[in-house]
């Protein structure tokens, strides 16, 4: 019986990442970027949140 914190973490990335994603997908362009050179941070940082999440997963179910 081991608990393995992968799943959940996983889990999460998982879903806080594909918000974040979404959300900088439907703000693209938007003047609130101006203060990082309008760089959609959102996106990205959603986007390597959704891969970690991914391969968290992944290894959680592999065991």
């Amino acid at each position: 019986m081991g608990l393995d914190i992968r799943l959940p973490l996983g889990l999460i990335f998982l879903i806080i990442g594909g918000i974040m994603a979404v959300y900088g997908v439907f703000t693209r362009g938007s003047a609130m970027y101006a203060s990082s050179q309008g760089i959609n941070l959102n996106l990205i940082w959603g986007l390597v949140m959704l891969l970690f999440g991914l391969i968290m997963f992944i290894a959680g179910r592999k065991k």
